[in-house]
């Protein structure tokens, strides 16, 4: 049996799907170990998992609003550049200590491939976007440069400097959780995987006010994820005024981490500081969303079509895949009232091609494997 070792960042998005995966190579006798923040690792991937704790940035939060060059400034210099020099310590220990017979690094976490690749140990890719694998940048020949620039600083520091590959991407192998129809044109790249959502065991909900939704009303799941309430309160309210016009076929249940709806909930409305999304999606007929690739696949794991208004990052790029494959209606983020909310739940709701298309999506997602395609390839990466 092989040995793994997980290094992903404090960000639940991207360590869920590796969770799913890691939990498969277990349940296939494999042994695993995570590099990451043990709160964040443990909460996904259970308490007596084996960590090696890694110290992360004490402040990483976005400017409210960042977009564009910002953003991607923001992304590198205050991000990615910090988080790998805060978890090559801590991930320089775990190969040592734990001796992987592959590592499995997360996009964003840097400190995991460049520490596999100076210590000589197979590595794999866990992108949990298609985004950064469509040479977006070639374009923009001045940003390129000054992205190669970054990661050339770091792999001069950490990683193995005779490589010349993107440390984003695994010359050996990318585990991608999507299918080719919502990835765009991404580069041709030799070790690529489309595996399809890698998925946790869908857990009970038993603290859920299941009694509280109507089986004669349409259930519309709102959400923004995890990251985004310090611009979600307008574009939420907006959300929950254009149900409420539809109240005698619709009923809501939003996600409100940050608590920006205090006091709105009603019998249409039901506001909660966390849902559980997968035990809520069977019984879903759609989703309004920021376009999460997460939050995307998960839906359409489901068969469920959504009202998507992506914000930033990935979010245009996954929005514009899914709107193109005709299983969502997108509306602008900023510019979206109750009005262009409701217009676009209805035709999701009411018109058959979007059911149709989320239908059809549903059977390739689910054809593609999630954790267990990803697991068989990451077991011939090992054996290599």
């Amino acid at each position: 049996m092989s040995r793994f070792l997980f290094v992903v960042p404090p960000l639940a998005g991207h360590i869920n799907p590796a969770a799913a995966v890691a939990a498969e190579l277990t349940a296939r006798g494999h042994r695993v170990a995570w590099a990451g923040v043990p709160e964040a690792v443990r909460q996904a991937a259970g308490a007596d998992v084996e960590l090696y704790p890694c110290p992360v940035p004490a402040d990483v939060r976005r400017p409210p609003g960042a977009r564009g060059a910002e953003a991607l400034r923001f992304l590198w210099e205050d991000f990615l550049v910090p988080l790998a020099e805060a978890m090559t310590p801590g991930t320089r220990r775990a190969i040592r200590d734990f001796r992987p017979d592959a590592v499995v690094a997360d996009q964003q976490t840097l400190a995991g491939a460049l520490a596999a690749e100076r210590a000589g140990v197979p590595w794999a890719t866990s992108a949990t976007t298609p985004a950064g694998l469509g040479g977006s940048l070639a374009t923009l020949p001045k940003v390129e440069a000054w992205v190669g620039a970054q990661t050339a600083g770091l792999r001069a520091r950490f990683g193995d400097p005779a490589a010349t590959h993107d440390p984003c991407v695994s010359p050996d192998l990318v585990l991608v959780y999507t299918i080719p129809e919502l990835a765009g044109r991404p580069v041709p790249a030799p070790g690529v995987r489309f595996v399809g959502p890698a998925l946790p065991s869908t857990r009970p909900a038993p603290d859920f006010p299941w009694a509280r939704l109507d089986p004669d009303r349409d259930t519309v799941l709102i959400t923004l994820g995890t990251v985004n309430s310090d611009v979600g309160a307008r574009f939420l309210g907006e959300c929950v005024a254009a149900v409420r016009q539809r109240a005698e076929r619709l009923q809501a249940v939003v996600a409100d981490p940050g608590g920006v709806l205090a006091g709105v909930g009603d019998d249409t409305v039901l506001v909660l500081p966390r849902i559980p999304q997968l035990a809520l999606l069977p019984q879903a007929s759609a989703v309004i969303c920021h376009a999460g690739h997460n939050t995307v696949t998960e839906s359409l794991w489901h068969g469920v079509p959504l009202v998507v208004a992506p914000i930033r990052d990935d979010q245009p790029f996954v929005a514009e895949q899914v709107t193109a494959a005709g299983a969502a209606v997108r509306v602008r983020f900023g510019r979206a009232d109750r009005i262009r909310v409701g217009a676009a739940l209805d035709a999701v709701l009411d018109g058959p091609h979007h059911w149709d298309a989320a239908r059809r999506l549903r059977g390739r997602l689910r054809a593609a494997g999630g954790a267990r395609a990803a697991a068989g390839h990451l077991e011939a990466l090992a054996a290599r």
